[in-house]
């Protein structure tokens, strides 16, 4: 066997793990049912999308008719079980705080926005080609800042909740910076700016960390 062949499969192996998730689908049905189960939020069945756009959303249409999805995509840039918990938490919080009662029937996405506007830093073509699913997906979206701000409380009061640290949401939207994924202060963005948004979230870890 060659040094030549023993490098390249050594560099495939590596290529095969990087695209493969970090957190596994146990994991996420384990935080989904320890966050949903503190919130005595129905525990429906998570379902996975083969998607590379970190996101994670409910398609809500009432109280008793709803589905929670998960994209490969997030799985791949979150590293622990408390990350996904938050991120499930901040969704939960969107039902509970009433953010989707003049939204029937659409389902809202967590960060699709920040790669629609061009927030994910990339080549201009693929920016161009995403320009034209803006309004449609700012459509489809609806919440104000002030809402998700809202949600990122209530997940992270919850995720206390349910045992896990209070720091795993602001962990999950540090690991969206660190990839890049971040959202620019204008107003022509629903989700508040990245910087502030960490602040705040780690703010309030802080917070609960110290009651």
């Amino acid at each position: 066997m060659t040094r030549k062949f023993l490098l390249s499969v050594i560099f495939a192996l590596i290529l095969s793990s990087c695209s493969h998730a970090k957190i596994s689908e146990r994991t996420v049905i384990s935080a989904w049912k320890r966050i949903s189960e503190a919130d005595n939020f129905p525990t429906v069945k998570i379902n996975f999308e083969n998607e590379k756009s970190p996101n994670a959303w409910v398609k809500y249409k009432s109280q008793n008719n709803y589905s929670v999805h998960v994209t490969r995509g997030l799985m791949r840039i979150l590293d622990t079980e408390e990350q996904i918990a938050g991120v499930l938490g901040h969704e939960i919080g969107h039902v509970r705080l009433g953010h989707y009662n003049r939204r029937v029937g659409r389902g809202v996405g967590w960060a699709v926005l920040g790669g629609l506007l061009g927030m994910v830093k990339g080549n201009a073509g693929t920016a161009a080609r995403l320009a034209g699913q803006v309004g449609a997906n700012l459509a489809e979206s609806g919440f104000s800042r002030g809402q998700e701000v809202e949600a990122d409380d209530y997940g992270v009061a919850l995720s206390v909740k349910a045992g896990y640290s209070p720091y795993g949401l602001y962990r999950a939207m540090k690991a969206f910076a660190d990839n890049k994924i971040i959202t620019s202060p204008n107003g022509f963005n629903s989700h508040p700016p990245t910087a502030r948004r960490l602040k705040h979230l780690l703010d309030k870890a802080k917070e609960l960390e110290n009651k």
